[in-house]
């Protein structure tokens, strides 16, 4: 069952939104301001959550008010890796997300991204689990562990500083609780201890092979709540309906937080998924097509 829909992932990040095109995030907030009221259309039940921020940034949410935006959202979101790529100590979530509550006080406020890798060392990871686990629940209403799985390495992360800042981009792929070859790390069962009060935050890739072991691993931890995204520029894909249908029913027992991105190619100002849209309005579309899809009205009222 879909709980929220995010709009956008990360937008004040250059790896998904692109500031030389968008300088003053006026074109985002078009986007989101319709993907927020065509979303609510189709299920006013549904949560609509701010594309969560990486970095946490206050102005930039008083950016986007001034733009409108806060008043077509419930939740604002944050992203926080403070012992991967932060410049700030695990020990200041409560700050941050305090920073968060005074410049959007009538919103709830939600980590829908947290996580240490494990690049340095696992040991690292499980103090990495048990701290935020320890400084954050019960402080917010959703906390997102990211990731289950590791990324491959064969796939790329999606980031356009690669090599260029030394580690950063080599721990994208750490990230998981689960390595590569599918053995667990040792902070697995220290967050199996905090789940069902954090849940999973795992992108799948189109056709994603790992797709039935995530199900069954999320089973056995006990997890409840999950983040996934659905990709827009993905949906031009041949056999992407029958994808995205088989992946969302293999989810449908968790509550799910979805997040709408990506940019198809062909319909951003520039050739390119962090891109914004020539038309807010065929976002919006998408956002609608999947929530009508997937969590309409009717159905998420008869599962109530």
């Amino acid at each position: 069952m879909i709980e929220a829909a995010m709009i956008w992932n990360e937008p004040n990040n250059k790896s998904h939104w692109d500031p030389e095109i968008d300088p003053d995030w006026s074109l985002y907030a078009a986007t989101a301001i319709e993907a927020a009221k065509a979303i609510e259309v189709v299920n006013p039940a549904i949560k609509r959550v701010l594309g969560g921020i990486s970095p946490i940034d206050p102005q930039f949410i008083e950016r986007l008010r001034s733009h409108g935006v806060l008043d077509h959202v419930d939740v604002v979101a944050v992203h926080g890796f403070p012992l991967d790529w932060n410049l700030w100590p695990i020990h200041e979530w409560p700050q941050r997300i305090a920073e968060m509550e005074a410049v959007a006080p009538d919103h709830e406020i939600w980590a829908t991204e947290v996580g240490v890798g494990s690049f340095g060392a696992e040991e690292v990871q499980v103090f990495g689990v048990d701290r935020t686990a320890e400084l954050l629940i019960g402080r917010v209403p959703r906390i997102f562990w990211y990731s289950l799985f590791d990324l491959p390495r064969a796939w790329g992360a999606e980031t356009r500083h690669r090599e260029a800042e030394g580690s950063s981009y080599y721990r994208h792929f750490y990230m998981g609780l689960i390595r590569e070859d599918g053995t667990p790390k040792p902070a697995l069962d220290h967050f199996a201890r905090c789940a069902p009060e954090m849940g999973i935050m795992q992108w799948f890739h189109f056709e994603d092979p790992r797709l039935d072991d995530a199900v069954a691993w999320l089973r056995r931890l006990g997890v409840r709540h999950l983040r996934t995204g659905l990709s827009w520029a993905d949906s031009f894909r041949p056999g992407w309906d029958a994808w995205c249908d088989r992946m969302m029913e293999a989810l449908a027992e968790f509550e799910m937080t979805v997040t709408f991105c990506f940019t198809p190619e062909h319909l951003g100002l520039a050739p390119h998924h962090t891109s914004a849209p020539k038309d807010p309005m065929l976002f919006a579309d998408f956002c609608a097509r999947m929530i009508d899809r997937y969590a309409p009205a009717e159905r998420r009222a008869a599962a109530e």
